[in-house]
């Protein structure tokens, strides 16, 4: 019988040789075991641009990293985690989806053409109330602040994998959740009261 791989659930942790080995024979031009680098991490790639702000297009960040990392097996380096490198090139996509995002409603401004936009990236469609005040709570830092603790806490990324994904080094990202952490205690407070 043959088993499925799966994404690791939120608390666990990936068995790393069995990653290593489709890496593996991913660099080596395995195209099939690409394509289980991308069944097992897909769902995770998708929540990582939800959550980070892709919205809507989420599907269309998270299609254009595995092509990006696909692209770019040859840069990565064997002794490390696929999971971090991957979750970085959507960090990377997501940004530059925010950059034209900006562009474009800059755009629109200058011509005039304000048009009602419906928000996507609004949770409260998809999650009870509780849960849709604390996804607002954390949408209301700062973008890096929103990234530390979106990848420690919402995606259960350890500290080395949130500073590999994000590209900080691990004091800074010890200082960003600490800051992001008193920043959010208020608001965590008034959400506890308002249940």
């Amino acid at each position: 019988m043959q088993r499925l791989h799966r994404e690791p659930t939120l608390g666990s942790r990936c068995r790393k040789g069995i990653t290593d080995e489709a890496v593996a024979r991913a660099i080596a031009g395995d195209q099939a075991a690409y394509g289980e680098l991308v069944a097992r991490y897909t769902a995770l790639a998708h929540r990582t641009a939800y959550l980070l702000g892709a919205g809507a297009d989420a599907g269309d960040v998270v299609q254009e990293a595995f092509v990006k990392a696909y692209r770019k097996l040859d840069t990565f380096k064997r002794d490390a985690d696929f999971k971090p490198w991957l979750l970085k090139i959507v960090t990377n996509e997501t940004k530059n989806l925010h950059r034209s995002r900006r562009r474009r409603n800059l755009m629109e401004l200058k011509i005039g053409a304000m048009t009602e936009t419906v928000d996507h990236d609004d949770p409260g469609t998809l999650v009870d109330d509780s849960r849709a005040k604390l996804l607002k709570a954390v949408q209301s830092l700062s973008d890096h602040d929103r990234q530390v603790v979106t990848c420690r806490y919402l995606l259960d990324l350890s500290e080395a994998e949130t500073a590999q994904t994000l590209g900080l080094a691990k004091g800074t990202v010890k200082s960003r959740l600490s800051r992001a952490l008193a920043k959010l205690r208020p608001l965590l407070e008034e959400v506890a009261r308002d249940r």
